[in-house]
């Protein structure tokens, strides 16, 4: 009995490597990209690369088990999580409202150390942002807001 169980969960465990999810990456940046529509400078994208971009753009670099099932069903769903909470690949898309918001949102994650997610960092420990990284993207999101702010006229919201 235990070894048709075996057999049983095995074969399931095979069956399911041919039911792959689709792959999050990109050959181009998406048109409607933060740095289309915003200076975004080279210090701050090269943190945004090695910290966000896996989980909130367009362009996923996948490492070797996300070959396996159901590892690569988990990583999809932690993937388009991150994207439907902050995609930097459809930014300009965003309302200036609520681009204006979104970035409040990405400061508050940072600065209480939310973000990257542990499970995340567990495995990418390059991914840790360091107190100077913290630091030069949240005053370049700071900024940004501002100019938001300023440009469209967006008056923040008492807490």
């Amino acid at each position: 009995m235990i070894r048709k169980i075996f057999i049983g969960l095995l074969l399931t465990l095979v069956v399911i490597q041919f039911i792959r999810p689709a792959k999050n990456q990109s050959s181009t940046l998406s048109a409607n990209d933060i740095s289309h529509v915003y200076a975004v400078p080279p210090a701050i994208n090269e943190i945004f690369k090695k910290s966000c971009n896996d989980c909130h753009s367009n362009n996923t670099v996948y490492p070797w088990y996300s070959n396996l099932q159901p590892v690569a069903w988990w990583l999809e769903n932690h993937v388009n999580d991150g994207k439907r909470h902050f995609n930097f690949s459809e930014f300009a898309s965003y309302t200036p409202k609520k681009q204006h918001h979104k970035l409040e949102e990405f400061i508050e994650m940072v600065k209480e150390e939310e973000m990257p997610l542990n499970s995340y960092t567990w495995i990418h420990k390059e991914a840790i942002l360091t107190t100077e990284e913290k630091l030069a993207i949240s005053s370049w999101a700071d900024n940004l807001r501002k100019e938001i702010a300023s440009k469209y006229n967006i008056i923040p919201e008492k807490k």
